[in-house]
């Protein structure tokens, strides 16, 4: 999959009772660079990032990634591709080595690969291998899973990697220290990010661009040194939203 950037051509996505979710979106996502989507529950961006991985087809327009049509070799697609959920998906029956190494099992690769390759993805993602490969996911912090969860999105080398709400369910200290080590991952494995978020902060953190998204459609779309002192109303609105309390605190 080289040159893996995707492009959304005036993406639409339409509920059968007639309900828009998405309007008309276009968007190009460049290749080894992290986007984050950001707006309202309801907005559109879950639904957005799923269509890169055909788990949602559109109603109107296309998605391409790495210049391919997303719907054809589904199969071969989603291996290109990493998905990371807030809830992990980690299989509580398997140990956190097999559940590391799972798409490689799926796709048909030797033990030793497979062994060598969820050695190496779960240390990327700071879990020793000695120490945690026979583990299970109740075994593990909610931090520890999620580490897990991105080791196994990383096993196949894919070139895009989508991250839904990953860190949502994580108290704000662990969030932090995810946060920190995902930025240092993503400058060494350079992967094409697409990740959906409510939280400003991670956003700018993370992201070299942020898009703004208000009932299904784009409504700001800024490099993320720029959000902070857009003038465009929309993000005005999210930001004062997001930051309320402390600038309400210092009022005071």
């Amino acid at each position: 999959m080289p040159n893996a950037g995707v492009q959304f051509a005036k993406v639409s996505y339409t509920l059968a009772g007639g309900h828009v979710l998405l309007r008309n979106v276009s968007l190009e996502l460049e290749a080894g660079k992290t986007t984050a989507l950001l707006g309202r529950s309801g907005s559109g961006k879950t639904t957005l990032l799923r269509m890169v991985n055909g788990l949602v087809v559109p109603t109107g327009g296309g998605v391409r990634v790495a210049s391919e049509v997303v719907g054809g070799d589904l199969v071969g697609l989603r291996r290109g591709i990493g998905y990371v959920i807030q809830e992990t998906g980690l299989f509580p029956h398997m140990t956190v080595e097999r559940n590391a190494g799972l798409a490689l099992e799926l796709a048909g690769r030797k033990s030793g690969e497979i062994a060598a390759r969820a050695k190496e993805v779960l240390e990327l993602v700071g879990l020793g291998f000695e120490e945690y490969r026979g583990r299970y996911p109740w075994q593990l912090s909610g931090g520890q899973r999620q580490r897990v969860g991105l080791a196994r999105a990383l096993a196949l080398d894919p070139k895009v990697l989508l991250m839904d709400e990953p860190f949502g369910a994580l108290d704000p200290i662990t969030r932090a220290e995810m946060q920190t080590m995902l930025r240092d991952l993503l400058k060494r494995v350079q992967k094409t990010v697409l990740l959906v978020t409510h939280d400003l902060d991670e956003a700018l953190y993370l992201a070299d661009r942020v898009v703004f998204l208000a009932a299904g459609e784009i409504v700001a779309d800024l490099a993320s040194g720029e959000v902070l002192r857009s003038e465009n109303a929309a993000v005005r609105e999210y930001v004062g939203a997001v930051h309320r309390a402390v600038s309400g605190g210092a009022a005071r």
